[in-house]
């Protein structure tokens, strides 16, 4: 168990380490907290007329290699029951 989690609780924890991550993107693009949140708002709605996800559980990230930037998107997909025909 991390410090945050012992000293948040894991949902705090969870939360925190978010934010955290929103802070460290501004610090190393010129992506705007608000910016990247309102990208990740859009991508939900987007995604979410064609595909059942898990909003709650999307993560936007960038990443940095070298003087490269990569943005990550983690969206999980929520499981539907097929019926079955015949």
């Amino acid at each position: 168990m991390n410090f945050l989690e012992r000293f948040f609780g894991n949902k705090s924890a969870k939360s925190a380490k978010e934010r955290l991550q929103l802070v460290l993107i501004h610090d190393r693009t010129d992506l705007n907290p608000l910016v990247l949140e309102a990208l990740k708002d859009d991508l939900i709605a987007a995604i979410s007329k064609h595909i059942d996800i898990d909003p709650a559980s999307v993560r936007i990230e960038v990443e940095h290699e070298g003087r490269s930037q990569r943005l990550i998107a983690d969206i999980p997909l929520r499981v539907t029951s097929r019926r079955r025909m015949g």
